[in-house]
């Protein structure tokens, strides 16, 4: 299950205590503090903490000690502002910390990202559970012919039951053996720093993830992105559905210049200017690559 019933005790807990603050609050975030969302078969994300609001980000930008006089509107537009210009120290004034429950290959690929502080369970100090990342049926994908990091068609019929029995077998094996050789019965058994290399990287962990807003907008802008693997972006999804509520006007600006937006190179833009004047354009003539042609070309598309 996503949350044991230990930590849903403690979850009901910290909702019901009500705590007056002189510090700045987002109600959209207060509804989400403390929640955990379901993201795959066991994991979760949850807000465990947060500072700033989107006012924060334009408190720092103006340098003064208050909201002043500016409006709501003139809020936003300074943000869609810094974000369009890439001023990215303002955001930097907001925090959030989050616990997330996640498949170990996904948290190898989430920790690429420097940017925040990261505490993990320790399997040297505690054991893990038995759950593990098995793919819904339609995430069983072929290796792409034509992208050495994506997917291609996915699997069907035996083939693709090949695969599931081979993953739930081989997890459950290699646990077995794991709780084998920490076993205390009648010997010392194995030290668990050491019982743990035995485990897959579909094995769930879990860690508190620190880290300031305009990080977590890099790691949505790379992680939410279409081509992100999977695993990573139904994480990256659940995260901007919280980002969103928190602070509504810097979520929007991302969304706009980010999310869907583009970065032009300066042929790509020359090549625009072309089109707009109506000259035909085509890759012999754009001073491109064939690779930035065929990039250049999906996005006019």
């Amino acid at each position: 299950m996503p949350v044991t019933p230990e930590q849903q005790a403690d979850i009901d807990a910290l909702r019901s205590d009500q705590n007056q603050t002189l510090r700045a609050v987002s109600m959209g975030m207060e509804n989400h503090l403390y929640k955990a969302y379901p993201v795959l078969d066991h994991g979760f994300v949850r807000v465990v903490d947060y500072m700033g609001d989107d006012a924060a980000i334009c408190q720092a930008a103006r340098v003064s000690y208050g909201r002043g006089t500016k409006s709501v509107q003139n809020d936003e537009g300074l943000i869609r502002y810094l974000m369009r210009h890439w001023h990215s120290t303002p955001f930097e004034m907001c925090e959030v910390k989050l616990h997330v429950k996640l498949p170990v290959f996904v948290a190898r690929q989430w920790i690429r990202h420097r940017t925040a502080n990261v505490n993990e369970y320790s399997a040297r100090y505690s054991i893990l559970d038995r759950e593990f990342y098995i793919p819904e049926p339609e995430a069983l994908a072929a290796q792409s012919v034509v992208n050495n990091q994506g997917r291609g068609e996915v699997l069907t019929g035996e083939e693709a039951e090949k695969v599931l029995r081979l993953l739930k077998s081989d997890s459950a094996q290699t646990y077995d053996h794991y709780e084998e050789m920490i076993s205390q019965e009648g010997q010392k058994g194995l030290a668990r720093e050491l019982a743990r290399m035995n485990l897959p990287a579909n094995i769930y962990t879990q860690w508190y993830w620190k880290v300031d807003l305009h990080n977590l907008l890099h790691f949505l802008r790379l992680r939410a992105d279409s081509h992100a693997q999977f695993e990573i972006r139904v994480y990256a999804d659940e995260i901007c559905k919280l980002v969103s509520d928190w602070v509504p006007f810097a979520y929007a600006a991302f969304e706009d210049y980010r999310l869907g937006g583009a970065t032009l190179s300066s042929k790509a833009l020359d090549c625009i200017k072309r089109m707009i004047k109506g000259e035909q354009v085509t890759k012999e003539t754009s001073g491109m690559s064939a690779g930035e042609w065929r990039e250049f070309s999906a996005l006019v598309e």
